[in-house]
């Protein structure tokens, strides 16, 4: 959300404590919506991205905002909403530890989590307050900074990252830059691999009018055919922003180009659903002129080849601008996500779900509740293994630091391969729940052996003989399976 909505909202903000617990039809069927954390500073503030899950069950996350030292948290909530705060950024020195942790965080293989910090660092080269980080924290906090941007004065790794990270097949991790690099300084794709060697990939603007784009601003998504999509928010052939594919050995190509017309300036990671095809968002375009005489964003789909159709134009009544949520396909398979404006409520955004054909229905309204202590300018959403969903808001609340929520929509459970790809052979975690007694395992039909870890894991190898499908897990209650295919290489 923007800064003039975030004040504008705090302004309006009273610390009122109020029950948040919104009841709501939508479909035909009940979606309540819970506030489970009120952020107050103290145990983070203004969140811009989801909780992820981890191995025991519980969810993670981070504020850029807040803590001890106001530079941002690391967090670990259960899922009925109990919040411990686990690090406060900027421990060290001149914050050479990081500082500013929008972009999010990630599950890697190993257990631990993977994210970046926007500022800190040891390198302050065109950033006095240090030029970002990458880091690993495991889930009892002990934090290992795996990488300083701009610690050469030429900041040719760029600086200052805001997008969440994705683990790649090869175990190592993808990201993107918004700022510096290369001669043009209009951000880069990097690669670093888990001890922390960083190879910049591509820097961007180095065609004539930055044809291959500038400033990108959501992190990479894989997709099944093994290369790496993203988005900048501005360049293309047009200059509204552009949707990108490259390799992991940095082979770059524009896949598409926006007019404005069919969206511009996105900044949302894209997903991939079940049917290979790649969804996202743009903060800005489409055919709607609702806000304040502008365009309100819209929602799209497009194949790997780049083949891109609008499906939504949003109109302010059903959302506006979604600057910086990914969707999440739920179990159901329709598409879930927010937006940080409009909505019916004090501008102050909407959860919506969607098909996959584009037919949109907002299922939650926020500032809902008096004095918008539900929470105000949506950022996020995820869906754990339970299929309740979860997510965050940047302002609202009761005390205007934002909040985290919950959201129940009668989902199905599922279980989570980590990774979702792999030989005959790989080791596998699969997430999920009540796990105790399980009595099979099995890949796409094939049987595998595994060990219960814990009530929420599993630990497995991909069998002899299977192939691409979904990971059933045979419990005392019944078969649980993933929610998309797990790709057998």
């Amino acid at each position: 959300m923007s800064v003039f909505l975030l004040k504008r909202n705090a302004r309006s903000i009273v610390a009122i404590i109020l029950a948040a617990v919104c009841i709501l039809a939508a479909s035909g069927s009940a979606q309540t919506l819970k506030t489970l954390v009120n952020f107050t500073g103290t145990n983070g503030s203004q969140p811009y991205s989801p909780p992820v899950q981890g191995t025991d069950g519980n969810l993670y996350g981070v504020t850029p905002e807040g803590g001890a030292n106001g530079h941002g948290t690391f967090y670990r909530m259960t899922p009925a909403g109990t919040l411990t705060t686990i690090f406060s950024f900027c421990q060290q020195s001149n914050c050479t530890d990081g500082a500013g942790p929008q972009g999010g965080i990630i599950l890697g293989t190993d257990g631990n989590f993977y994210g970046t910090t926007q500022y800190g660092g040891t390198g302050t080269a065109f950033c006095g307050e240090g030029c970002g980080t990458v880091f690993k924290i495991t889930p009892k906090g002990v934090l290992t900074t795996l990488h300083s941007f701009c610690t050469l004065s030429t900041c040719t790794d760029g600086y200052s990252p805001i997008a969440v990270l994705v683990q790649g097949s090869d175990g190592n991790f993808y990201g993107t830059v918004p700022n510096g690099g290369g001669s043009f300084l209009q951000g880069t794709v990097f690669k670093i691999t888990p001890q922390g060697v960083l190879t910049t990939l591509y820097a961007f603007c180095i065609q004539s009018s930055c044809s291959d784009g500038e400033t990108p601003l959501a992190g990479l998504v894989q997709a099944s055919n093994g290369a790496f999509y993203g988005t900048t928010a501005h360049g293309g052939a047009i200059g509204w922003g552009e949707i990108f594919s490259i390799t992991a050995t940095g082979a770059f190509s524009v896949v598409h180009s926006f007019d404005s017309t069919d969206g511009a300036n996105p900044s949302t990671t894209l997903i991939q659903d079940s049917n290979g095809l790649l969804y996202g968002t743009t903060q800005g375009g489409g055919t709607s002129t609702a806000c304040f005489g502008s365009s309100c964003g819209t929602v799209f789909d497009m194949t790997t080849g780049g083949t891109l159709t609008s499906l939504l134009s949003f109109d302010d009544t059903n959302g506006a601008f979604p600057e910086y949520a990914a969707m999440v396909q739920g179990t159901d398979g329709d598409l879930y996500g927010t937006t940080g404006a409009g909505g019916a409520h004090e501008d102050a955004g909407t959860i919506y779900k969607m098909t996959t054909g584009g037919s949109l229905t907002t299922i939650y309204n926020f500032c809902s509740v008096g004095a918008c202590s539900d929470g105000a300018g949506v950022n996020a959403i995820m869906q754990a293994t339970s299929g309740v969903f979860y997510g965050t808001t940047a302002g609202g609340g009761t005390s205007s630091e934002g909040t985290l929520w919950s959201l129940t929509a009668g989902q199905r459970a599922f279980v989570s391969p980590l990774p979702a790809t792999g030989k005959v052979g790989a080791r596998v975690l699969i997430l999920g729940n009540g796990f105790t007694g399980a009595t099979a395992v099995s890949f796409n039909g094939t049987p595998a052996t595994f060990t219960v870890a814990s009530a929420t894991l599993i630990t497995t190898t991909v069998p002899t003989g299977a192939t691409t499908g979904k990971i059933s897990v045979t419990k005392s209650s019944g078969a649980v399976t993933s929610k998309a295919a797990f790709v057998v290489k």
